[in-house]
């Protein structure tokens, strides 16, 4: 039988990763795509968004932040 070891496969890529697997750009500061940068502000962003809609004015202050994140990661985002 041998001495043979096997290391564990690698738990499968969430939805996220595998946009991020795309061919788009990349930070300048983390060197992840825009898809990964930023996760926090993205989390309250779509919850808020989903819950309320844009147009809530705490929607719009969090989309504002994340937008804000995006640009400290060298993104040049609108």
């Amino acid at each position: 039988m041998g001495n043979s070891t096997s290391s564990p496969a690698p738990p499968p890529a969430s939805d996220d990763e595998k946009k991020c697997n795309s061919s788009q750009k990349v930070g300048i500061k983390s060197g992840k795509k825009i898809c990964c940068c930023c996760p926090e502000t993205k989390q309250a962003r779509d919850a808020c968004v989903l819950a309320n809609g844009e147009d809530d004015e705490e929607c719009k202050r969090l989309i504002e932040l994340h937008k804000e994140c995006l640009r400290g990661e060298g993104f040049d985002v609108k």
